[in-house]
């Protein structure tokens, strides 16, 4: 084997090595928790993307804050857009990232005007890495919103 070859080949060992470390020490959920949080949604904004008026495809953006499960003291924040798919039915669809604690943890799916709705946990960071489940949403008043996340590790 030529001296390049080898040194080439010793530098992917360390850098896989490396990586597998940095995977194998990052925190991890590793146990079934429930989280609940409330959002005020104080940023909401709709932009109309077509015809004037809630028309589908109107797009929503955000970025409030997070409270505690008795709203006393904000504990986070959360990010995220939806996108109107039917105005008859209410109905959109939603993804976002709420900021808690140690980590991070991202959702999706159906978000209804007047009816709860329940979404995907689609992943999370830190003190929620890979972590998996569902997040029920419900509405306390129009502007907010209680998150139960049932997180499985």
């Amino acid at each position: 084997m030529r001296k390049s070859a080898v040194i080439g080949l010793v530098l992917a060992v360390f850098v896989l090595g490396a990586a597998a470390v940095s995977i194998a020490g990052a925190p991890k959920v590793t146990e079934s928790r429930k989280l609940v949080v409330v959002e005020h949604a104080d940023t909401d904004a709709v932009t109309d993307t077509g015809v004037g008026g809630d028309t589908a495809g109107d797009l929503l953006t955000f970025a409030n804050p997070v409270y505690n499960a008795g709203d006393t003291a904000q504990v986070g924040r959360d990010q995220g857009d939806c996108i109107r798919i039917d105005p008859k039915s209410g109905k959109w669809e939603c993804r976002w990232i709420t900021y808690v604690g140690g980590g991070a943890l991202t959702v999706e799916g159906p978000f209804f005007d007047a009816k709860d709705s329940t979404m995907a946990i689609t992943g999370g960071t830190g003190e929620f890495n890979n972590a998996r489940g569902s997040m029920d949403l419900h509405a306390l008043s129009p502007t907010e919103f209680r998150f139960t996340f049932w997180i499985k590790p």
